[in-house]
């Protein structure tokens, strides 16, 4: 083998070592499903979600302003 093939395979299985090594390095930074991150994640995910939902509704509907004035003082009390 001559000197220049074993400096090219060297080169390959070195570059080879670290992809792997980041793949496994990112695949353990990442949250399991049952993480408390990722739990609290999911439900702040789902509050606004329906804050959403309330919003488009309550921007959408065209009935009096004593409607809208209502759903707006709902959505501020924060004990709902």
């Amino acid at each position: 083998m001559d000197p220049f093939s074993m400096v090219v395979g060297i080169v390959a299985v070195v570059t080879v070592g670290k992809i792997v090594r980041e793949k496994v390095k990112t695949r353990e930074s990442q949250p399991a499903a049952d993480h408390p991150d990722a739990i609290r994640m999911r439900e702040e995910v789902r509050t606004l979600k329906e804050r959403v939902a309330v919003l488009e509704r309550v921007v959408t509907d065209s009935e009096d302003s004593v409607r809208l004035d209502r759903e707006i003082a709902r959505l501020r009390d924060p004990r709902d």
